[in-house]
């Protein structure tokens, strides 16, 4: 049976050249990048006097790592308390087709699943095999989260290869590096300003927010 994960890296083929091109990008355009379109996924409420913008990758294992040791507690105190609106931009950093193939998973479980799968994806970087052996093992496990979602082996690969899905992932990877000047995942936008450094503690989203919960 043909790898969907596999046929995902050949219809991505120009997100694996952008995510290089990502790592090499110096510019700085963040101000363009300050609208939340409708569509977006999000938590906290939309009119909270903080946003904080997160462009990150299922595939990358720094995002993985401030996911796992930051996001839980940043969640609990200032997004379900309501101070913050948070809002992810899906990036295809890292290893591009599981980072491609982890992002659609989360967009056909919904929107009420959606940020529990890429907390799911991210968390199983290990079991997938890492970068170390080019995520070898990712099919196995991104079908296992699949399927406790209730999804059949077909439903899954038409899932994870669906064109029209890869295609706007890359128009958005492409905004993404072009208009919004990202050259790194996770990077954090906070009310529209690049936050400009890779938060490893709550303590240091305490400190960055401060002076906007002043305000």
């Amino acid at each position: 049976m043909q790898n969907p994960v596999g046929k995902t890296l050949r219809l991505i083929g120009v997100a694996a050249a952008m995510g290089l091109a990502l790592l090499a990008a110096g510019c700085s355009k963040s101000n363009s990048s300050a609208t939340v379109a409708p569509d977006e996924m999000s938590m906290g409420p939309a009119d909270a006097k903080i946003t904080v913008i997160e462009y990150a990758s299922v595939a990358c294992p720094i995002c993985a790592h401030v996911n796992e040791s930051v996001m839980p507690q940043f969640k609990a105190k200032y997004i379900d308390t309501g101070k913050v609106r948070y809002v992810y931009r899906p990036m295809m950093t890292g290893n591009p087709a599981v980072a491609a193939a982890g992002h659609l998973l989360a967009e056909c479980a919904g929107k009420d699943k959606y940020f529990n799968v890429v907390d799911q994806v991210m968390r199983s970087q290990g079991a997938m095999g890492g970068e170390e052996t080019g995520y070898a093992n990712a099919r196995p496990v991104l079908f296992s989260i699949g399927q406790a979602l209730g999804m059949s082996e077909t439903d899954f690969n038409k899932c994870i290869t669906d064109e029209k899905g890869l295609a706007r992932l890359n128009d958005l990877n492409q905004k993404y590096l072009t208009k919004d000047g990202i050259n790194g995942t996770p990077t954090f936008l906070i009310n529209g300003k690049k936050y400009d450094r890779i938060p490893q503690t709550i303590q240091d989203f305490d400190e960055a927010l401060k002076p906007y919960l002043g305000k």
